[in-house]
């Protein structure tokens, strides 16, 4: 399933995506209503709901244009857990500008972004560069935990997951770099773009196999596949999940293939009136506009 969250006719939904139509059952008093209830209800009731939407009346189906598309989970209940240097290229480009070895990491590099940076898949984005003048582009495959757990083992991980979704790890670089940690400069209001649906872990049997792509004004900037990850998604589920509970509806941002700005000679950075296109082979594409912040 391609299962959305969307504003319609002034109110939000929880549906599902298919081709240029989506299925509301909530439009026929069907519960539940938001991505949070449904995956935090468990097995059975996804499994109710998969066939409500295939029992809906037609008053359910509205056009795909007539929604408005939000982040799967709109507001998640907890931070969203990022990887950092989860691709060789990528930490070795990293680490170049530094001045560093460029060698890969030995052990998860992990930091998180705050819940209120999250936005829509083609939500603009505001820079307001009074805060910040390196604003940064990462595309990355996300991962939506759908049974909880501690100690995971990493041969049963993806028996955890719920679903994935394409996410947009924008970064302020001067910010990331100025306060020697992560979190600051990557928790700008806006800097977590989603979407534009969640698909579920069905539908993806070969998770360790998706495309990445990043378009800057529709020049490609990245391009990688998740088989180039240091650490597989289910290595990562197992090692954060050592000593960390992890949660339905938890979200893990599984790190960025090379090309970002700040490691291109010279740097580059997003201005208001690009145009960011972030891809993932199997689910979709963000399109988000930078915008000045008002």
């Amino acid at each position: 399933m391609r299962l959305i969250s969307c504003e319609y006719a002034g109110q939000r939904y929880l549906g599902a995506a298919e081709e240029e139509t989506v299925i509301l059952p909530a439009l026929a008093g069907a519960a539940p209503n938001d991505m949070l209830s449904l995956i935090e209800a468990g097995p059975a009731q996804w499994r109710r709901y998969a066939a409500a939407l295939r029992d809906c009346p037609p008053l359910c189906r509205v056009p795909l244009a007539a929604v408005h598309l939000l982040a799967p989970i709109p507001r998640p209940r907890k931070n969203i857990i990022c990887l950092g240097l989860n691709y060789a290229e990528h930490a070795a480009e990293s680490l170049a500008v530094h001045g560093r070895s460029p060698t890969a990491p030995e052990h998860l590099v992990v930091f998180t972004k705050a819940v209120t940076s999250v936005t829509g898949p083609h939500a603009d984005i505001p820079l307001d560069d009074r805060v910040t003048t390196q604003l940064d582009w990462e595309v990355e495959l996300a991962v939506i935990i759908g049974r909880g757990g501690r100690g995971i083992p990493a041969a049963r991980a993806l028996d955890h997951v719920f679903g994935y979704t394409v996410l947009n790890d924008l970064s302020a670089r001067d910010l990331q770099f100025r306060h020697k940690q992560y979190f600051l400069g990557k928790s700008l209001d806006g800097a977590c773009p989603m979407g534009p649906w969640l698909v579920t872990a069905d539908e993806i049997t070969a998770p360790q196999r998706l495309d990445l792509r990043c378009w800057v004004n529709a020049e490609l900037k990245q391009r990688g596949n998740t088989r180039e990850q240091i650490f597989s998604i289910a290595d990562a589920i197992a090692v954060i999940s050592r000593g960390m509970t992890l949660e339905p509806g938890d979200i893990i941002a599984t790190g960025t293939p090379a090309g970002v700005g700040f490691a291109r000679t010279p740097p580059e950075f997003l201005r208001p009136g690009d145009v960011v296109e972030c891809e993932v082979s199997g689910i979709g594409r963000l399109r988000n506009r930078i915008v000045a912040a008002e």
